[in-house]
C-alpha cells in the first residue's frame, strides 16, 4: 500500500481528530505579519496570540459554516489527556467571509504549549442548515470534534489545516 503525502493524513490530524474526508471548499488561515497556516508548518507562541483570519472560498453567500480550532496535544503530545482542546468555535460564518461575521461560541484562546510539539487543527464545516443554534461546549478540554459534527448534523469537514507550536526559549538564565 502506498504512503499518504497528505499532510493531514501523515500529521494524524486525520485519526486523531478527524475520518478521512474529501476537500471541498478552499480555506485560508493567516495569522498576523502575513504568517499563513500551511499543513505542518510551525508557528511560535508569540505569532498566534490574537485570533487569524480565516477567509473560506466558497461565493455562495446562502452557505454558512462552522470553525473548529482544537489541541489534540493537551496537555502534553506524550500523555493527551485533555485531547481535543478547545481553542476556538464560530459558527453561521458566511461564505466567502470569515469568522468575524460569524458568532462566536467559544472565543479564541491562544495557543500556549507548555511541553513537546503541539498540533493546533483548524475544521471548516458546511452547515446543511442555514444558521443554527449551537449551545456552548461549557468547557474547553476533552472537546471532539466527531461528536460536535454529529450532534449538530455538520457532515464530514469541507476543510482542514493545521500547524505545529511548541514552547518558546524563555530569555536570561545562566549563560556560561
Amino acid at each position: 500500500m502506498p504512503r499518504s503525502t497528505d499532510a493531514l493524513v501523515v500529521g494524524r490530524v486525520v485519526g486523531d481528530v478527524l475520518d478521512p474526508f474529501m476537500r471541498s471548499v478552499p480555506m485560508s488561515v493567516t495569522y498576523s505579519n502575513n504568517r499563513e497556516v500551511i499543513n505542518g508548518c510551525e508557528l511560535k507562541p508569540s505569532h498566534v496570540v490574537n485570533p487569524p483570519r480565516v477567509e473560506v472560498g466558497d461565493a455562495d453567500f446562502r452557505t454558512f459554516y462552522t470553525l473548529v480550532m482544537v489541541d489534540p496535544d493537551a496537555p502534553s503530545p506524550s500523555d493527551p489527556s485533555l485531547r481535543e482542546y478547545l481553542h476556538w468555535l464560530v459558527t453561521d460564518i458566511p461564505a466567502s467571509l470569515g469568522p468575524s461575521y460569524g458568532h462566536e461560541v467559544v472565543s479564541y484562546e491562544s495557543p500556549r504549549p507548555t511541553m513537546g510539539i503541539h498540533r493546533y487543527v483548524f475544521v471548516l464545516f458546511r452547515q446543511s442548515m442555514g444558521r443554527q443554534v449551537v449551545d456552548s461546549p461549557g468547557w474547553r478540554p476533552n472537546f471532539n470534534t466527531r461528536d460536535f459534527a454529529q450532534l449538530y448534523n455538520l457532515g464530514p469537514p469541507v476543510a482542514a489545516l493545521f500547524f505545529n507550536c511548541q514552547r518558546e526559549s524563555g530569555s536570561g538564565g545562566r549563560r556560561l
